[in-house]
């Protein structure tokens, strides 16, 4: 995977995906050898858990890159009307499917945008117009601020973390 390091000198366009994609990996990464009911336990008074933090970060990626960019309900997209809902877990998510799932919504989001500019407008937002670069900036506070969360709960479960590493 090419780091934040190797798009120093780029283009702006280049170090935001680059920035997006490292914080991707570490969500998805925070998963790592750990078993069904350890992704599961909740360790804060929240609904978070870490298979949820996944979880929900894929309600993200598509409220962000399909909804804004589309203009299509969050019904039509199959995903929950309100953020918190996103974090519940059902009896079919596993390690294994939300994986996939957060892996499927990257891509998507990728497609998505990949022939939009920094300062195209994304117009499905509820907020409004919003420029392409401020949806990345956004995004990468959200994934930063659930990178965080996810060290935290790893690290309540004994084990260290790595997660966005330095």
């Amino acid at each position: 995977m090419i780091s934040a390091d190797d798009v120093l000198h780029q283009p702006l366009r280049a170090q935001f995906e680059v920035f997006l994609d490292e914080h991707r990996q570490a969500l998805h990464d925070c998963l790592d050898d750990l078993t069904e009911e350890q992704v599961r336990r909740q360790l804060v008074p929240s609904q978070t858990t870490l298979l949820g933090l996944v979880k929900h970060a894929s309600f993200v990626e598509r409220v962000w890159f399909d909804q804004a960019v589309t203009g299509r309900s969050r019904a039509e997209i199959g995903i929950p009307e309100s953020a918190d809902d996103s974090f519940v877990l059902d009896d079919s998510d596993t390690i294994a499917s939300v994986r996939a799932d957060f892996l499927e919504a990257c891509a998507a989001s990728r497609r998505a945008v990949a022939d939009l500019t920094l300062d195209d407008e994304l117009t499905g937002n509820r907020r409004g117009p919003l420029p392409l670069r401020w949806v990345y900036l956004h995004m990468l506070r959200e994934l930063a601020q659930h990178c965080g969360h996810a060290d935290i709960l790893r690290e309540q479960l004994g084990l260290t973390s790595e997660l966005g590493d330095a």
